[in-house]
């Protein structure tokens, strides 16, 4: 799942990397990007939490699920969670943490957020090329401000270590070194709650692995999938002895 004014095609370079051998789904967050966001959906994470996990469903049909959430994503993923059950095959967390209260930096990246959202040129997301940047341009501002506002509220904060404490799966957790929006001490303190957890750090990179850094990613995911016994797609039809044979890796 994709964090804060981003959309799913961040995941294609990656996602190129993974298919065919695995079933991927990246899709927009209703608001952002192309999906708009439907009357009954609240702009909170424990509402799009429940989003995430009916939409993943809907996607898998019965077959497990791997979730990967990116930044505020993976804030999503750990309140999805809950309601996905046995379904659920693990979690993988990439430039997501947190779960420190910290007033002064917060209250600042609330503004800077709300200056952001009011004065951005609209306008630029229809001019040809501008692909990369049209889904902050376009997201829509209560969805925008309600997940940035939910995120960082003391309560959510304070929450978030419990509630991967609650994670009855393993977990990934994946930093970069350069990484000065998530930094690494984040990752891995949030990663430290969960039970049965793995912690990599990818020297050079920054907030944006998925883009910048396809391949080894790709590789470090196939790698520890195969360690916890979850097995690709494409392995589906040779192999019926684990159900964890049946797995679909959900870069949502």
């Amino acid at each position: 799942m994709h964090g804060w004014l981003l959309s799913g095609r961040l995941w294609q370079p990656l996602t190129a990397e993974l298919n065919p051998a695995w079933d991927t789904w990246s899709p927009d967050l209703p608001g952002f990007g192309a999906q708009p966001r439907p009357r009954g959906l609240q702009p909170s994470l424990a509402s799009y939490g429940r989003w995430l996990a009916k939409a993943a469903r809907e996607q898998a049909g019965d077959r497990p699920l791997v979730l990967i959430g990116h930044s505020l994503g993976g804030s999503l993923v750990v309140h999805a969670a809950p309601h996905l059950g046995p379904q659920l095959a693990a979690v993988v967390q990439v430039a997501a943490g947190g779960g420190v209260f910290q007033p002064r930096p917060f209250r600042m990246v609330r503004r800077g957020g709300a200056a952001f959202l009011r004065w951005r040129p609209g306008w630029l997301a229809q001019i040809p090329g501008t692909e990369a940047i049209r889904s902050p341009l376009l997201a829509e501002l209560r969805a925008a401000q309600g997940l940035l506002a939910s995120s960082m509220q003391r309560g959510a904060v304070q929450q978030l270590p419990a509630m991967v404490a609650q994670l009855q799966v393993p977990s990934l957790w994946v930093a970069g070194s350069r990484d000065t929006v998530m930094e690494p001490r984040y990752v891995r303190h949030l990663a430290g709650y969960s039970p049965e957890h793995q912690f990599a750090l990818l020297e050079g990179e920054g907030h944006l692995p998925m883009r910048t850094a396809p391949v080894p990613l790709a590789e470090l995911l196939n790698r520890w999938l195969k360690e916890q016994g979850i097995a690709p797609s494409r392995e589906q039809s040779q192999s019926l002895a684990s159900p964890r044979s049946w797995s679909s890796a959900n870069c949502a």
